[in-house]
C-alpha cells in the first residue's frame, strides 16, 4: 500500500494503481479545437481546496469561446477544458473543513473539470441534495449565481415586477426564469424558435415573444403595457436596443453577455429619456473581488435549492466522445438549457 500525507488527513491507495488519471486535453485551440483522450498527473489539492471525483461537466458559452482562442485570456496548452462540474470530494488540502470529505458538491474551476479529477477551491463549491443528479448538479452552479447576483445585487428585484428575458432558453435564460419566478417576479420569454418559446413556458415563463420578428415590440406592449421593470440580456446584438426602450421608469437592463456575437452601441441618451439604468454584470469579477459576499450568496443559493424553491432541470447529455459536437451546438446556438457531459467514456 501507498500512504498519501495531505496537510490535514491520510489516503490510503492501493500499490499498483498509477498516479496519473484519465482526461480530456486541448491540444491545440481553434474552430473546431484539437481535442484528444490521454493521461496525465493525477493533482493533489493545496490550502483551501478539494480534490472531487468528477461526474459530469456542464458547458457554457465560455467554453466555447475558450476553445476557439477568442477568449481574453488564453491557458497554456495543453490545457484540459471545462469550467464547470459536479462530483464528490475524496481529498482535502489544508485549511479546509473535514467533514466535506466524501460530501457531493457542485464546483466551478476555469479550467480542468474534463478529467477523472478536478482540484477546486472549497469557496467555489455547493453542497448538493444528496438525490440530485448529476447532470442537474453538473449544470446549474455558474449560471444560478449568476442571475441571483445579477437579479438581487445588480437588478434589485422586487416581488410583482416583471422580467424580459432574452434568449431565454439558453443557459442564463433559463436561470432567470426560474430565479426571477422564485423571486416573486412576472417573467415574459423571448427566444427565436417555437421550440425554445415552449422549453421557456415550460420552465415557468408567464408568456412569450419571438424576438426575431419584425413586429415583437407590439406583441411586447400587449404583455407588458406599461413597459418591463428588468431585461435580462445575454444576447446583444440587435435586441438589446429594442428591449431597452421597452422598459419602464427606473427600469433596469442588465447586459450579461453578447451571444449574438454582436456588441450592441446603446444611445445614451435612451437612459435619460427613459429614466431607467444599464447596469453590467460579471459574477466572476464581483467573486474575485468580493470572496466573503459572494460566500454569502453562493450559502443563499444552497439554501434555495435545499428549500425546493429553485427547481433546476436537466438539459441534453452529451459524452465524452460527442464533446465537439456539444462545444459547436453552443456556438450555433442550438441548445436548449445547458449542455452537460457525462464523463464515462473518458
Amino acid at each position: 500500500m501507498q500512504t498519501i500525507i495531505y496537510d490535514c488527513f491520510i489516503v490510503v491507495k492501493p500499490k499498483d494503481e498509477r498516479d496519473v488519471m484519465r482526461a480530456l486535453i486541448c491540444e491545440e485551440y481553434g474552430s473546431p479545437p484539437k481535442l484528444t483522450r490521454g493521461q496525465i498527473p493525477d493533482p493533489a489539492p493545496g490550502p483551501g481546496e478539494a480534490k472531487l471525483a468528477v461526474e459530469a461537466v456542464g458547458l457554457g458559452y465560455f467554453d466555447s469561446v475558450l476553445l476557439r482562442g477568442m477568449y481574453q485570456e488564453k491557458p497554456p496548452l495543453p490545457m484540459i477544458p471545462g469550467r464547470e462540474c459536479c462530483g464528490t470530494v475524496v481529498a482535502l488540502g489544508a485549511g479546509t473543513d473535514p467533514t466535506l470529505l466524501g460530501r457531493r458538491v457542485a464546483a466551478i474551476a476555469f479550467t480542468g473539470c474534463m478529467a477523472e479529477y478536478a482540484i477546486v477551491r472549497i469557496s467555489d463549491t455547493v453542497p448538493l441534495p444528496r438525490r440530485m443528479p448529476a447532470t442537474i448538479g453538473a449544470a446549474f452552479l455558474s449560471a444560478y449565481a449568476t442571475m441571483l447576483y445579477a437579479l438581487t445585487n445588480c437588478g434589485h428585484q422586487r416581488a410583482g415586477e416583471t422580467l424580459l428575458v432574452l434568449g431565454a432558453s439558453g443557459t442564463l435564460g433559463m436561470a432567470a426564469i426560474d430565479l426571477g419566478r422564485a423571486l416573486g417576479g412576472r417573467v415574459i420569454a423571448a427566444a427565436s424558435t417555437p421550440a425554445k418559446r415552449e422549453a421557456a413556458r415550460m420552465r415557468g415563463a408567464e408568456a412569450t415573444v419571438d424576438y426575431t420578428a419584425h413586429d415583437w415590440r407590439d406583441r411586447l406592449r400587449d404583455l407588458a403595457p406599461s413597459g418591463v421593470d428588468i431585461v435580462v440580456d445575454p444576447v446583444g446584438g440587435s435586441y438589446s436596443e429594442p428591449a431597452f426602450r421597452h422598459l419602464a421608469p427606473n427600469g433596469r437592463h442588465l447586459v450579461l453577455g453578447f451571444t449574438a456575437g454582436e456588441i450592441p452601441r446603446l444611445p445614451l441618451n435612451l437612459p435619460l429619456l427613459k429614466r431607467a439604468n444599464l447596469v453590467g454584470v460579471d459574477w466572476g469579477g464581483f467573486a474575485q473581488q468580493e470572496p466573503n459576499v459572494n460566500a454569502a450568496l453562493l450559502a443563499r443559493l444552497g439554501e434555495m435549492l435545499t428549500i425546493g424553491s429553485l427547481t433546476p432541470s436537466p438539459s441534453r447529455t452529451y459524452t465524452v466522445a460527442t464533446f465537439g459536437q456539444a462545444i459547436e451546438d453552443l456556438v450555433a446556438r442550438r441548445s436548449i438549457g445547458k449542455p452537460v457531459v457525462v464523463l464515462e467514456d473518458l
